[in-house]
């Protein structure tokens, strides 16, 4: 599982480093690649290869005319790119994907169990204190929680 979160930095060539307790995590569960995508929100999304492919089975299963699901696969499937870790523990971030993420020098990566985001990190801390500093943000948020059952 993915949890918390790290700072690192890009290098001009586009690669950062996964984060060392990720590394732990891939290689505990024998991979050695990862997926990355475009994210619903402005980050880049990173997948160990067996949840990707469990990701996309489930997409498979869903209704392939239902535009909610086709919008999904447009940004998410199409968008993947399955990286290799060199060994030292990078992954090249493609140019796509920085961009669309607006990575620029410093990444932060958010654990997110299953999976893990990058993000800018300034647009991280300015949507996670959007919702902590709004009253009405996170009353909505706490509602919408407790009706999944959290």
């Amino acid at each position: 599982m993915f949890r918390g979160r790290y700072e690192h930095a890009i290098d001009k060539k586009g690669r950062t480093s996964l984060p060392a307790r990720y590394r732990e995590v891939l290689a505990a569960s024998g991979e050695s690649k990862v997926v990355l995508t475009s994210g619903l929100d402005p980050c880049v999304v990173a997948y160990p290869m067996g949840e990707w492919m469990a990701f996309e089975e489930r997409l498979s299963a869903l209704p392939q005319f239902d535009p909610s699901v086709a919008m999904l696969r447009r940004i998410y499937v199409s968008g993947a790119v399955e990286c290799d870790l060199d060994k030292v523990g990078r992954i090249l971030i493609p140019a796509a994907l920085r961009n669309h993420a607006s990575l620029d020098r410093e990444v932060l990566w958010a654990g997110m169990g299953r999976h893990a985001e990058l993000w800018d990190r300034e647009a991280f801390d300015a949507l996670r204190d959007g919702v902590l500093e709004d009253l009405d943000k996170r009353a909505v948020l706490a509602q919408r929680l407790a009706e999944l059952g959290l």
